[in-house]
C-alpha cells in the first residue's frame, strides 16, 4: 500500500510554498524507504518552482540533497538495511541499460535521468516529489550511504553542490601542484575551493565583489582576484591549468578565458543559457584551450565524494532553517543573502511545527 507524506509543496509559479499532504508509493522489490532528517535548499529548486526553466508540473515538492534513515527495504534489497543513514541527490532513476548507464554515468543517460522532483516515474507516471518532506521511496541503486563520523547536517549540500564540482575537477584531471581558478563564490563556488583544495591544487577565487575576498581565504583559496578590477585580471592572463565557473547568470568567460594556459580549460557547472556576450574563438584557437561542461556526477562518484569529503573533513557552510521557514529562505537566497546553504532541520515538519 502507498503510504502518507506531508511536505511544502509549490502549487503555481506564483505562490508561496505551503504544507500539502500526499502519497509515497508501495515499495517496489528495489526500493528503499528513507526517514527525511536533514534537506538541503538549492538555487534550483526555486528556479524549478518559480517555473524559470518552463518545466514545472504542479503541484511539485522541490529538494534533492537528502540525508535521512532506512526505515523499509524491498524484497531484492542488498544494499541497505533498516537503520542505515543515507543520502538521495539530484536523480532518482535512469533506463540503466545506455552506456552511460552502464558505466556509472546515469547523469547522462541517454532518455534521460529521471529528477528526484518534478520528473515522471519510469513505471508509473507519477510525478516524483522531492525532499522538503518527511520521506521518501528510492530505488536502491540511486541511493548512497553516508560515511561514519561526517556531519549530516553540512554534508546533505555535497549530494549537489558537492558532487556537481567534485566531478569535473576530477575528470578533467586536476592534480597537485595545478592552478585551478574558481569563479563565484556561493554554495558552488566555496564547495570548489575546498576540493580543490584537497586535491593539492594551487587555488585562486575570482569574485566580483572585494568584500569577499577575506572569506574566500578562510575557504582555503591561495589567492583572491577581484575580477572587477581590469588590472588584476590582466596580471592573470596565460596563469592556470583549469578554471571552473559556478556563476548560474549570463557573464563573460573570454577574460577568463584569457586567464588560462595553453592547453588550459574552462568548466561551465552552473550556467545553463547560451553564452552572451559570444566566446571569440581565437581564444580557444590560438591557445588550444577547451570549454567544457559538466553535469552533477554518476551514483559511484557520488557515493566517491561523500567518501572525500569524510576524509578530508569538508563540510558545505550551511545555515540551519526550520520548514516553516523556508519562503523567507527562498527570498533570502535570490537575494545572495546565504553562507551558503540553507539546510531543513526535518524534525520541524513533525506535529504543529510545520503549520
Amino acid at each position: 500500500m502507498s503510504t502518507p507524506a506531508r511536505g511544502y509543496a509549490a502549487h503555481s509559479a506564483e505562490t508561496p510554498l505551503a504544507l500539502w499532504n500526499f502519497e509515497r508509493r508501495t515499495l517496489r522489490a528495489d526500493d528503499v524507504s528513507i526517514e527525511i532528517l536533514y534537506c538541503g535548499v538549492c538555487h534550483s529548486d526555486l528556479h524549478f518552482a518559480r517555473d524559470d526553466w518552463g518545466m514545472a508540473t504542479y503541484p511539485v515538492v522541490p529538494g534533492h540533497e537528502i540525508v535521512g534513515r532506512v526505515t523499509a527495504v524491498g524484497s531484492d534489497v542488498v544494499t541497505f538495511k533498516t537503520g542505515d543513514v543515507v543520502g538521495v541527490g539530484c536523480m532518482v532513476d535512469s533506463c540503466r541499460q545506455c552506456s552511460s548507464c552502464n558505466s556509472g554515468l546515469e547523469q547522462y543517460c541517454a532518455e534521460g535521468f529521471t529528477m528526484t522532483y518534478g520528473s515522471p516515474d519510469r513505471h508509473d507516471n507519477t510525478l516524483t516529489q522531492g525532499g522538503y518532506s518527511d520521506s521518501v521511496v528510492v530505488s536502491e541503486r540511486f541511493v548512497v550511504r553516508m560515511p561514519e563520523g561526517i556531519d549530516l547536517k553540512s554534508a546533505a549540500p555535497i549530494l549537489c553542490a558537492g558532487i556537481t564540482t567534485y566531478s569535473p575537477l576530477k575528470h578533467y584531471g586536476v592534480k597537485p601542484g595545478d592552478k585551478v581558478g574558481i569563479i563565484g563564490m556561493g554554495g558552488l563556488g566555496h564547495m570548489g575551493v575546498k576540493l580543490a583544495s584537497a586535491m593539492g591544487a594551487e587555488v585562486t577565487l575570482f569574485t566580483r565583489s572585494e568584500s569577499k575576498v577575506a572569506e574566500a581565504k578562510r575557504q582555503g583559496a591561495d589567492h583572491v582576484v577581484v575580477s572587477t578590477d581590469e588590472s588584476q585580471m590582466a596580471a592573470m592572463t596565460e596563469t592556470f591549468d583549469f578554471m571552473l565557473d559556478t556563476v548560474p547568470v549570463q557573464h563573460d568567460i573570454n577574460p577568463y578565458l584569457n586567464a588560462l594556459k595553453p592547453d588550459g580549460t574552462h568548466i561551465l557547472v552552473g550556467l545553463l543559457e547560451p553564452l552572451d556576450p559570444a566566446v571569440s574563438g581565437a581564444n580557444l584557437v590560438f591557445r588550444r584551450r577547451v570549454l567544457a561542461g559538466s553535469l552533477i556526477g554518476g551514483m559511484p562518484e557520488t557515493q566517491e565524494v561523500l567518501e572525500f569529503c569524510a576524509e578530508h573533513g569538508i563540510t558545505c557552510d550551511v545555515e540551519m532553517i526550520n520548514i516553516d521557514q523556508i519562503n523567507e529562505a527562498w527570498d533570502r537566497m535570490q537575494k545572495g543573502d546565504v553562507r551558503y546553504r540553507f539546510v531543513i532541520d526535518m524534525a520541524s515538519l513533525k506535529g504543529d511545527n510545520a503549520a
